[in-house]
């Protein structure tokens, strides 16, 4: 019971720093924050309580191990004859299926069932809370496709936008990840919490950037083209342009996570030579407070800040490489609640990738991304938290 009353205080407290952050109070949509929240509590509850909810992300899950299995036959056979017997390297293993499913989606998206899909979904939550279609619709597409891409759909929009439709469409391109993703995220976490991050990310995010940045608009809005998310001609161009688009974004992530990694490593033993305590524990106590409001426990909660920490700093494979050999000594409640916080492009790098495709788009738009860049940040990182929060109260 504390535990669950710790975790409504976090929600408003939460709630609370958005409205006092908020540039327009007079025009926040409370009937649609409160209409999402109902829709997480709901939704949370029952993929965590239900047999029927276990049941559908036992079978998602187990729908992505099966795609990961036929991904992997085209690994094994360009690398498989390098591997020693029973090693298991992270880029072959996690990264290198980003070629497949990036190609998988690319084709999907080709055939037009994703952009289908994403406009009736975008267009029903849009319809059910209130929201601008834009919006809604640009959050739904940020679970399948990176930050670039999910602004990239909408590129006819962009230049139409006003500054608080403008930070809420990239607020949540950051607090998302890519579909691509997802499948390499569940070879390193809990399934489960994987999939319920991603869902729940969608609405964390709108409801933090629409009470920070709230919008108002006319219901002569315009009508979204699903075939501006098409840029291939056939089929064949469409897997060999997703799977070159995988494939760079594996080499991206690698290369990463020899810098960030190296770099960290390279500051916690000169913070520890110096102060006799390296920098990722020091940011362990920063967040330590924030981790012990989410439901972690507080004999973990200075180890999860620190992991909350590199997220910020670094990313979340950064991150989630540093949690992984922590979890067999965490708790249950402390795994999932980390799990869940750690799906999300929120970092500072994410700043640039975020402000670069608005750029590329329309320069003065893209001028004002980077000029809201870090509040961006702190929005998108609390959406995070709300998500993981609102987990912690059904463990």
């Amino acid at each position: 019971m504390f535990g669950v009353l710790l975790g409504i205080v976090a929600i408003v407290l939460l709630l609370g720093v958005s409205y006092l952050l908020s540039n327009d109070k007079r025009n926040i949509n409370f009937r649609a924050i409160i209409i999402m929240l109902g829709i997480q509590f709901i939704l949370t509850w029952l993929l965590l309580k239900t047999t029927t909810g276990l049941k559908v992300v036992d079978t998602i899950s187990t729908g992505f191990n099966k795609l990961l299995e036929y991904g992997m036959e085209g690994v094994d056979f360009v690398v498989g004859g390098w591997i020693p017997e029973g090693q298991s390297p992270f880029f072959v293993n996690v990264l290198l299926i980003l070629v497949f499913t990036s190609a998988f989606l690319s084709l999907l998206t080709h055939l037009k069932i994703l952009p289908y899909i994403i406009k009736f979904v975008g267009g029903l939550l849009s319809k059910v809370t209130g929201l601008p279609q834009i919006e809604s619709f640009n959050a739904i597409n940020s679970i399948f496709f990176g930050q670039a891409d999910a602004i990239l759909a909408i590129k006819a929009h962009i230049k139409s936008l006003n500054k608080n439709r403008l930070f809420i469409i990239s607020t949540s391109a950051m607090a998302s990840v890519s579909a691509a993703l997802i499948a390499s995220y569940m070879t390193m976490l809990p399934s489960k919490f994987v999939l319920i991050a991603v869902v729940l990310n969608v609405f964390s995010a709108l409801i933090v950037a629409s009470i920070v940045a709230p919008v108002k608009v006319s219901k002569e809005e315009e009508e979204i083209d699903i075939n501006e998310m098409i840029h291939t001609k056939n089929v064949f161009e469409a897997i060999g342009s997703g799977a070159m688009d995988g494939g760079k974004v594996a080499l991206i992530v690698s290369v990463m996570l020899i810098a960030y990694l190296g770099i960290l490593a390279l500051v916690n033993g000169i913070f520890d030579g110096v102060f006799g305590m390296d920098l990722t524990t020091m940011v362990g106590y920063v967040f330590a407070p924030i981790a012990y409001l989410m439901g972690i426990p507080g004999n973990e909660m200075i180890t999860a800040g620190s992991v909350m920490g590199t997220k910020l700093i670094a990313n979340e494979f950064a991150a989630i490489m540093q949690f992984q050999p922590m979890m067999a000594d965490l708790s249950e409640k402390t795994v999932s609640i980390l799990s869940t916080f750690l799906i999300s492009f929120a970092s500072i790098g994410s700043i640039g990738i975020v402000s670069g495709a608005v750029q590329a788009i329309d320069g003065a738009k893209g001028k004002e991304v980077g000029a809201f860049g870090l509040k961006m940040l702190l929005v998108a990182t609390m959406a995070s938290i709300l998500s993981a929060t609102v987990v912690g109260l059904f463990l």
